[in-house]
């Protein structure tokens, strides 16, 4: 049976070190704050003088490291899938533009607009292509560039010191195996009632014109907008749900899992779904309180830390990656190593 196998892994994210005491200079804002609320020190931000300053950028650099650690070279490669709400331009999309830093002319790209759950709609997919023989060899990335999309006053505060720019990458591989590995189930939710609770609204094409004239610059309709007590309470009801969900699909059972890996979006969140699946708090993985939330990319960051530290990645080991973020989208993957 064909099996979807990561083969390897890759992140990067740009040396412009953005601590929350650097976020005191410029919002009404202190180091304490954003700890309590959300558990992040620090994030990383583009430098437009570093000339890495788009999602594609960001991707190329993540994906050099998977593909050289995996041993490919990007010819190998039969599709892409690049996970981003922060594109380089409005189109075409950024695994087009990653395509060609590749050097290739001719792989199928596809972008797919998730926001927090792009991994896991991404790597549902990659499952999918391979299995049905679509694709044997994939390149995912996650790939966010944040910061020069936030409102960097004291307006903004409450989101802009959440976000970070980074980017993780993978390359899957379709294995002839009899042995349970790779993806053993996946499980994809939508509630697009609850879009306005995290959202971006401007530019947009439902207006006769994009940018509107008689709107200024700053109107807080160009940078984003959350309902965070809206999320926080939707993310600790339905994130068990889909886990349970997936477990039962799997045939397993939560103390079977060797290692959680959550959205990385607010340390309070994950560790309120920890209390409420009753497991240890060394099961679920964090690192928040160092990138900040990096959407697309903070899973597939997260997995390529949690694998060098020696966390997960031996035969056998099974990992379960969950989310829930703006569309609202939720979901959760489990994955067995080979």
């Amino acid at each position: 049976m064909i099996q979807s196998i990561i083969k390897s892994s890759g992140m990067f994210v740009p040396p412009n070190l953005v601590t929350n005491h650097d976020l005191e200079k410029i919002l009404d804002t202190s180091d304490e704050w954003i700890k309590q609320r959300t558990g992040i020190e620090q994030r990383f931000w583009i430098d437009p003088e570093e000339g890495v300053t788009g999602s594609s950028d960001l991707g190329f650099e993540a994906s050099k490291t998977a593909l050289k650690t995996a041993g490919w070279k990007a010819e190998d490669l039969d599709f892409i899938i690049f996970a981003t709400l922060s594109p380089d331009i409005m189109f075409p999309g950024s695994g087009c533009l990653l395509q060609a830093k590749l050097g290739l002319n001719s792989t199928p790209a596809l972008d797919i607009r998730q926001q927090c759950t792009g991994f896991l709609y991404g790597l549902a997919t990659a499952d999918a292509y391979i299995k049905t023989g679509l694709a044997s060899k994939i390149l995912f990335v996650g790939a966010e560039v944040h910061s020069t999309g936030m409102d960097k006053s004291t307006r903004g505060r409450d989101i802009t010191v959440i976000f970070g720019d980074g980017a993780g990458a993978l390359c899957i591989e379709g294995i002839e195996t009899n042995d349970k590995a790779g993806v053993l189930a996946s499980s994809l939710h939508a509630d697009g009632n609850l879009a306005d609770a995290l959202m971006t609204e401007l530019p947009a094409s439902n207006l006769p014109v994009r940018l509107p004239p008689d709107v200024s610059l700053d109107d807080p309709r160009y940078f984003p907008v959350m309902d965070g007590s809206a999320i926080f309470k939707k993310a600790v009801r339905m994130l068990p749900q889909v886990i349970n969900e997936s477990l039962e699909k799997a045939q397993l059972d939560l103390d079977e899992i060797d290692l959680i890996i959550p959205h990385q979006a607010n340390m309070r969140i994950n560790q309120a779904l920890g209390k409420f699946l009753k497991i240890d708090e060394n099961k679920i993985f964090h690192n928040i309180q160092k990138y900040g939330n990096t959407t697309a990319a903070s899973i597939p960051i997260a997995l390529h830390e949690a694998m060098e530290q020696g966390r997960i990645g031996k035969s056998g080991d099974i990992v379960l990656f969950a989310g829930l973020g703006a569309g609202l989208t939720w979901g959760s993957v489990i994955y067995k190593f080979l």
